[in-house]
């Protein structure tokens, strides 16, 4: 089963930190990335840019409306997710609680949803 690891954490923690906390930070990802790796239950994985990047898109009839920036206002925004394959949701929950941001922020499990494609 396919499980997407969704990494939420407020974006102001990660812009106070130090150069030297941001480089651990950083390796202990790529510590994480390459255990992932190893067990063989990585599928996919990015980090996004800020949420002032963002293009929020809403059609309400036939107008179609941009907007910069998210959707709505959070304190936690979405910086990045690993896509995994694993047994069962409690082998996901393992790998999620060993994520980096997962010690300040939060991380949201969610099944993908499959479908047939021979439809």
């Amino acid at each position: 089963m396919q499980y997407l690891l969704l990494i939420y954490a407020d974006e102001k923690i990660g812009a106070n930190m130090s150069e030297a906390e941001r480089q651990q930070l950083h390796a202990d990802y790529m510590t994480y990335t390459q255990e992932l790796v190893t067990a063989g239950v990585m599928r996919a994985g990015d980090a996004l840019l800020p949420t002032s990047t963002a293009t929020t898109v809403r059609v309400r009839g036939n107008e179609n409306l941009t907007t910069d920036g998210p959707f709505a206002e959070t304190k936690e925004a979405l910086g990045g997710y690993y896509l995994v394959e694993v047994e069962n949701l409690d082998e996901a929950l393992k790998w999620a609680r060993k994520i980096p941001t997962a010690k300040y922020g939060s991380i949201e499990v969610r099944p993908i949803m499959m479908i047939d494609k021979q439809a």
